[in-house]
């Protein structure tokens, strides 16, 4: 069987766990009392996440190119954020913007290619604008920032063409996993050893909430019998320091979210910055 009808598979048997975390989510939300204080922010997040479910399993549904025009799109998307926050210039986006394109469809029709000389290349490519400028005072800082975004953003989803079903279940584990780390630092991580915040760059994030993530993201793996010990240290390990990353990033920029577009999270960026780093550690490890 191809790789591509094992990965409609993995999406099909997704539906029915896809559809019955979201109607307990809708109830949950509906039901919320008006004093709980984020009542608004959690109703705007399962809005969010309603159609957002859809056109994640959708593209998997499409095959190979479907899951390329998500993995661009989200890229496209991504590069641009990232390149504001990262004060990078025109020249600096267009390589994020191209490689965002480029390399998932490189992954989709020819995924030989993608090995130590596209990482060469990615370097080359990242330094040319500044060089071609003649940036003498910014252009290893541009240089340095261009190719960290590129690792982190279309390298890492290319992850969504070249792991098929394995990206079915990583998308999925890593959107519950932020829900169950959510759910136990509100629950366990008011007082106590599990109230220690991970890093000074976002004190919110404590060792609760990794216990919460670490149930939450094995349950669906389970489910979806994708469950291995590598997978699931993967995902977890994108859950915690995803967004932390991110939150590195942004504290430097000086800025509180990477956009205002998506309702109840900011940007796009604010959303996947757990994904990027899932994935990029899902192949590394599977």
């Amino acid at each position: 069987m191809s790789a591509v009808l094992i990965a409609e598979e993995a999406a099909a048997r997704a539906v029915p766990l896809v559809a019955g975390v979201l109607g307990a989510g809708g109830v949950a939300v509906a039901v919320l009392p008006s004093k709980v204080r984020m009542r608004a922010e959690l109703r705007k997040r399962w809005r969010t996440w309603a159609l957002v479910a859809p056109v994640f399993l959708g593209a998997y549904f499409l095959g190979g190119g479907g899951t390329f025009v998500l993995a661009a799109g989200l890229g496209a998307v991504a590069a641009g954020e990232f390149a504001r926050m990262a004060g990078l210039r025109r020249g600096d986006l267009a390589v994020l913007v191209a490689a965002s394109v480029a390399l998932p469809a490189l992954a989709w029709l020819v995924p030989e290619v993608l090995d130590v000389r596209a990482a060469a290349l990615l370097l080359v490519a990242a330094a040319l604008p500044p060089v071609l400028a003649g940036d003498d005072r910014t252009g290893f800082t541009r240089t340095a920032r261009t190719a960290f975004g590129l690792l982190w953003i279309p390298v890492a989803l290319t992850g969504l063409v070249t792991l098929g079903e394995t990206g079915v279940a990583v998308g999925l584990a890593v959107a519950l996993g932020d829900v169950g780390a959510w759910c136990g630092g509100t629950a366990l991580g008011r007082r106590g050893p599990l109230a220690r915040p991970l890093s000074p760059l976002s004190p919110n994030k404590t060792w609760a909430g990794v216990l919460g993530a670490a149930v939450a993201t094995a349950l669906p793996l389970l489910v979806l019998g994708a469950f291995t010990f590598p997978l699931w240290a993967a995902v977890l390990g994108g859950c915690v320091l995803g967004d932390l990353l991110e939150s590195m990033v942004k504290r430097e920029s000086g800025v509180k979210d990477a956009g205002d577009w998506l309702p109840g999270f900011g940007g796009l960026l604010d959303r996947i910055d757990s994904l990027l780093v899932a994935l990029l550690l899902a192949m590394v490890m599977t």
